[in-house]
């Protein structure tokens, strides 16, 4: 039986919802659909966006051979093959290449010839920033476009294609546990209709909890573990932090994706208290990238290790926090003329770089003098 995500899913761009900053009238990405223009683009967003979507769009309204692959599974073979394959009275080879960002960097060199040669018109689809996934020499010949996440009037649209009743109350519960992932809300709707007669609150979280529903990495439980992961290493509590690491490995999570979290975790909860936590993350993350999967497990749990049982200071995430709240609020602050930069003779002539008797002599703009974001 085909998954309901694929049955309903839209095939041209009248039936899409969201993202109209891309396919609303005169967006770019209509334009290309509507013109047929031939090139190769990235499309980052989180999951459920609509990616896979607006690729198959694409493909159609090109008449290209489409092609689809994941990053995560396949190699220079399957490429290799694809380029190979005899095309259809000239029309063009599309590929569709999920997770682009789990390609290492010679997997992408690879890549990049067929692109530039027009053999390959390339959409690669990822939750990572390109900008430090994807080779400089291969991004510079690809359009980033960004995916946002869809609204909660958006869900509520893509959950009444579904066929299912389901009343205000299921729908607005289940636009707020999907977080703006259409795939996981139309799951959600699916395997409820299979164990249950109704689609209510309760049966939805009957569902949630239930054994038939698996791990999913784009998923809930992704985020669930992610979380738990984080503040296991928060608590001081390495045996758990562990437990979630080895959770997230098994279920083919990526590494760089741990790795990124736990250099973010080393400035964010550890920060001043073992300043060195950053650089240990750094290099975890470093080898990571450097060596991959299956070894990398190795840096991955040294350094979980290390981090979990390091002290833990937030002063530096708290007075960053306060301080940008204060930029929000006063906006553009004079700033102190004693620390003016004074270039010219007008400059110093007007007392750029001097200090003045009522400047505050914790360099702070007057309004905030005596603000002490660490205190």
């Amino acid at each position: 039986m085909e998954p309901l995500a694929n049955e309903i899913r839209p095939r041209s761009l009248d039936e899409f919802v969201g993202q109209e900053h891309l396919v609303g009238e005169g967006k770019p990405l209509r334009l290309a659909i509507e013109q047929g223009h031939i090139f190769s683009f990235i499309l980052w967003g989180t999951p459920g966006t609509g990616k896979t979507t607006l690729a198959r769009i694409y493909a159609n309204a090109i008449n290209a051979e489409f092609y689809e692959l994941s990053a995560v599974s396949a190699g220079k073979e399957d490429i290799r093959r694809i380029v190979k394959t005899p095309s259809i009275d000239g029309r063009p080879r599309l590929l569709f290449l999920d997770e682009i960002h789990r390609f290492n960097k010679a997997q992408q060199d690879f890549l990049l010839p067929f692109v530039e040669n027009g053999e390959l018109v390339l959409i690669g689809a990822t939750t990572e920033n390109p900008s430090f996934e994807v080779i400089p020499a291969l991004l510079s010949r690809l359009r980033v476009f960004v995916l946002n996440e869809l609204s909660n009037e958006d869900m509520a649209a893509i959950i009444g294609r579904t066929g299912f009743e389901l009343d205000r109350d299921a729908t607005d519960w289940l636009v707020e546990m999907a977080n703006g992932d259409a795939r996981q809300a139309i799951t959600m709707i699916e395997n409820t209709s299979r164990l249950y007669d109704t689609i209510t609150i309760d049966t939805l979280k009957e569902t949630l909890q239930s054994k038939f529903l698996r791990y999913d990495k784009k998923g809930e439980e992704h985020y669930n573990v992610i979380s738990a992961f984080i503040k296991s290493m928060r608590a001081s509590k390495p045996n758990a932090a562990m437990y979630y690491l080895a959770r997230m490995i098994e279920s083919g999570e990526d590494p760089k994706f741990i790795a990124r979290r736990m250099v973010i975790f080393a400035s964010e909860d550890i920060g001043l208290a073992q300043p060195t936590a950053l650089v240990v993350a750094n290099a975890v993350f470093q080898a990571v990238t450097t060596i991959g999967i299956p070894e990398c497990i190795h840096n991955l749990a040294h350094g979980v290790a290390y981090l979990a049982n390091a002290a833990k200071d937030r002063g530096s995430t708290t007075a960053i926090g306060q301080a940008m709240e204060d930029a929000k609020k006063f906006g553009n602050l004079p700033v102190p003329m004693q620390i003016r930069n004074a270039p010219t003779k007008l400059m110093k002539e007007l007392g750029y770089g001097k200090k003045k008797e009522s400047e505050p002599d914790d360099l702070m703009p007057e309004k905030l003098s005596g603000r002490n974001y660490f205190g």
